[in-house]
């Protein structure tokens, strides 16, 4: 799959300390094993003059205090509070200053924040997802960028899950409904 480096992106999923990291709260070990295929990921969309894009997960301590129905700590337990080690990047990817870090607090990357305004100002169309987890996540923001017309293609051997039938749930469901898969080894950037 070519993907001409001036319009494309790689949106990086949640790869952070409360998700990746033993210690983490939320800690699932596909995803810490995420961590070396995205890391090489990123290099190799970095050498080719792709956007990098990482999404943080951050929750302000006091978010859902007023939820009527939408609710994460409820579901999921407090994680990723803002300002804490969980809602960090993991240390081994290289983050740098000219990538967009956009801070979700939700689900959905594009969901009140920068994401769609920074991309369509940059002429980006396709963006190669990678990340975790693969039903959460990825798979939420990769269907909101196929809502709104970017050309979303998820990278299934650099994401992370907790159970592999959610992964590979996520992945025939994206595949089927609003996008592409592929594997690293399938990209090629022009």
């Amino acid at each position: 799959m070519e993907f001409d480096t001036e319009t494309t992106a790689l949106v990086v999923v949640d790869m952070q300390n409360g998700f990746c990291h033993p210690e983490g709260s939320l800690y699932a070990p596909k995803s810490e094993g995420a961590i070396e295929p995205v890391s090489e990921l990123v290099e190799q969309a970095r050498d080719a003059g792709v956007q990098i894009v990482f999404t943080r997960d951050v929750h302000p301590p006091e978010q859902f205090e007023d939820a009527h129905y939408y609710d994460e700590f409820d579901r999921w337990g407090e994680h990723v509070v803002e300002g804490s080690w969980e809602a960090e990047l993991v240390d081994e990817l290289d983050v740098r200053d000219e990538d967009l870090v956009v801070e979700k607090h939700t689900y959905d990357a594009f969901h009140e924040t920068e994401l769609d305004g920074w991309l369509s100002a940059r002429g980006i169309r396709n963006l190669l997802f990678c990340g975790t987890l693969a039903n959460v996540c990825v798979l939420h923001t990769a269907g909101s960028a196929g809502l709104r017309d970017y050309r979303p293609v998820l990278v299934e051997d650099a994401i992370g899950a907790i159970e592999d039938d959610h992964k590979e749930y996520a992945i025939e469901h994206a595949d089927w409904l609003f996008g592409e898969v592929a594997r690293r080894e399938d990209l090629a950037f022009v």
